[in-house]
């Protein structure tokens, strides 16, 4: 990782690739950019520095919350992912480093929030209640599971079994 400061990023280090930052260090190098951007003023380049290179730093949040959305094809992951980047991206600009809170944790909900939202305004034709979308979600879980432990498709009974349900 090179880190160098510049004079247009006045105390901002520039970071070669930021997508290349290991999480601990992104952790680190996330409190000195959150303060920078306290006392930046929006629209100036170094604000937009400061943001993009946060954004960059963070984008393996978005594939770890992503990563939950593993059965899906290769295509929608990719929408998956940007639908994520969204949800960091508001996370960023809504963070306060003043309630002592690490920024994953503060992040994480709001990325999945924003897929979650994608699956909703995206999947349904019709509004079918959460309750009944998640239980969907882990009924295909349950299946996998199944199928991969017996070696073949599981039967009804079978997955009323493991999900404690009637059938």
């Amino acid at each position: 990782m090179t880190v160098t400061t510049t004079a247009e990023t006045a105390a901002l280090p520039e970071i070669a690739d930021p997508s290349r930052v290991a999480p601990r260090d992104a952790r680190q190098l996330s409190r000195l950019f959150f303060d920078q951007l306290g006392v930046l003023e929006e629209g100036t380049p170094e604000y937009q520095y400061a943001r993009n290179t946060l954004i960059e730093m963070n984008v393996s949040l978005v594939r770890f919350a992503a990563a939950r959305f593993r059965s899906r094809d290769q295509d929608e992951m990719e929408d998956i992912v940007q639908v994520g980047t969204i949800g960091l991206i508001k996370a960023i600009d809504r963070f306060e480093l003043t309630r002592e809170v690490e920024f994953t944790s503060f992040a994480v909900p709001y990325i999945v929030g924003e897929i979650k939202r994608f699956f909703r305004d995206t999947s349904w034709a019709v509004h079918v209640p959460r309750r009944l979308q998640e239980a969907r979600i882990q009924l295909a879980k349950a299946t996998e599971e199944l199928s991969s432990r017996l070696g073949r498709t599981p039967t009804v009974k079978e997955l009323a079994q493991l999900m404690c349900l009637s059938e």
